[in-house]
């Protein structure tokens, strides 16, 4: 396995001195946002996680290597490079390895590539889940599945808003993976605040949250454990406002006979141009906090190891 992973210099050091590590995603970088904001805001990631006492493992695949950590030259190349990265799940890791394919980790393959190095705590924007219409495409998102099986805990703002929200908890509950709220009884929607359903339970520091997954972990509960922090009131938008451009978005991505992996690209990328980017400095700011919970949540799992 050692001779599929490369680590950064950083994070070698933090695994050899048992630091506090998070887990960050690629494909924000190269499929998330416009260049040069998403090299902006996948610096100013790792820069939060450090600031909050953590080492920020960036993930990706390149030059056929599982890449823990990336350096600023190589998160500036996968976000020069944009959507010409392939955007990989768990999926697409063997493929890709073997034919030294640059690869941005989705939060399934980010998971799963941290879990090699025994990195537990992963920050992320939304998650995938159920899409709208599932029930006649089967249209489920890998990251579910991994959320069931892999040892990871992702903080989060909620499922994206895009998605089916009630049957995305349904499958969760299903796959027995815990659902936390950040301060809320609500499970946050990406954009918003709040949505018309309850998470598991209610967490309020995130120390209490460490211990909880520490417990976890040792009671051998094989799966992840979903923490979801609600975005900032400042930049939280309006629920009607969204939901009626995300309804918008997909009547047109589905005359367009946009399907699979680039749906949420689209769907995200069309509700940019309709909010006239308000929807993109919300994803950002949201993508902050999660990194600064994540950091903190690491810094107390560390404590209890």
């Amino acid at each position: 396995m050692n001779n599929y992973i490369e680590y950064s210099v950083e994070v070698t050091n933090a695994l050899k001195n048992n630091l506090p590590i998070v887990a960050l995603e690629s494909t924000i970088i190269s499929h998330g946002m416009p260049y040069p904001q998403n090299v902006k805001t996948a610096l100013e990631c790792e820069k939060i996680v450090r600031d909050n006492g953590s080492v920020p493992a960036t993930i990706a695949i390149l030059n056929g290597k599982l890449k823990i950590g990336l350096s600023s030259k190589e998160i500036d190349f996968l976000g020069k490079q944009g959507q010409n990265i392939i955007k990989t799940s768990r999926r697409d890791i063997a493929y890709n390895i073997a034919n030294k394919i640059d690869g941005a980790t989705t939060v399934s393959a980010t998971m799963y590539i941290a879990s090699l190095a025994n990195i537990t705590v992963f920050a992320t924007g939304g998650i995938g889940g159920v899409h709208r219409g599932a029930e006649t495409t089967f249209d489920i998102s890998a990251d579910l599945e991994e959320l069931a099986m892999t040892n990871v805990l992702v903080v989060c703002a909620g499922a994206k808003s895009i998605l089916d929200l009630g049957l995305t908890m349904e499958y969760l509950e299903t796959k027995g993976v815990p659902v936390v709220g950040y301060g809320t009884s609500t499970l946050p929607a990406f954009y918003s605040r709040e949505s018309d359903f309850s998470v598991n339970f209610k967490i309020d520091t995130p120390k209490e949250i460490a211990e909880v997954w520490n417990t976890k972990l040792k009671l051998n509960l094989v799966g992840g454990m979903l923490v979801t922090n609600p975005i900032s009131e400042e930049y939280s938008m309006d629920r009607t406002l969204i939901d009626n451009v995300i309804a918008d978005a997909i009547t047109e991505m589905t005359k367009l006979g946009i399907k699979g992996k680039e749906t949420t690209p689209y769907l995200l990328a069309k509700i940019a141009e309709i909010t006239k980017g308000d929807s993109l400095k919300s994803n950002i700011q949201l993508v902050y906090s999660n990194c600064r919970l994540a950091s903190q949540i690491s810094v107390n799992l560390n404590l209890l190891s």
